[in-house]
């Protein structure tokens, strides 16, 4: 029998989260996108939970400084962003662009069907 669309779903998030985890050398993936929003001067909220606990963390390691990227974290923005670039690539392999917005599309559309 094949396999549904929760299997596939749950799968792909499991293998998503620890080679994520691999590329982010250490870094949460909060911390991750608290840097890499710092690093890009967004000025959207990040509406996410954790976010406070995020910059105290890369404060301590000398990466934000008064909600500011350190040399350091800048260093480290630059250096965590390859990997990341990386790991998206490797993700998407053999997935034409037009493919990877219709899977995005219509998991966009299922979502909406159970939320409303």
């Amino acid at each position: 029998m094949e396999k549904l669309i929760g299997h596939w779903l749950k799968h792909l998030d499991n293998l998503l989260e620890s080679a994520l985890e691999e590329a982010l050398q250490g870094t949460t993936r909060r911390e991750w996108q608290v840097l890499n929003a710092v690093a890009h001067d967004s000025t959207d909220p990040m509406p996410f939970t954790g976010v406070d606990e995020a910059v105290e963390r890369l404060a301590a390691r000398g990466w934000l400084a008064d909600g500011k990227l350190t040399d350091e974290g800048r260093a480290a923005h630059a250096r965590i962003s390859e990997q990341v670039g990386r790991f998206r690539q490797k993700v998407t392999e053999g997935v034409s662009p037009q493919e990877y917005q219709a899977t995005v599309d219509v998991l966009r559309r299922m979502s909406a069907n159970l939320t409303t």
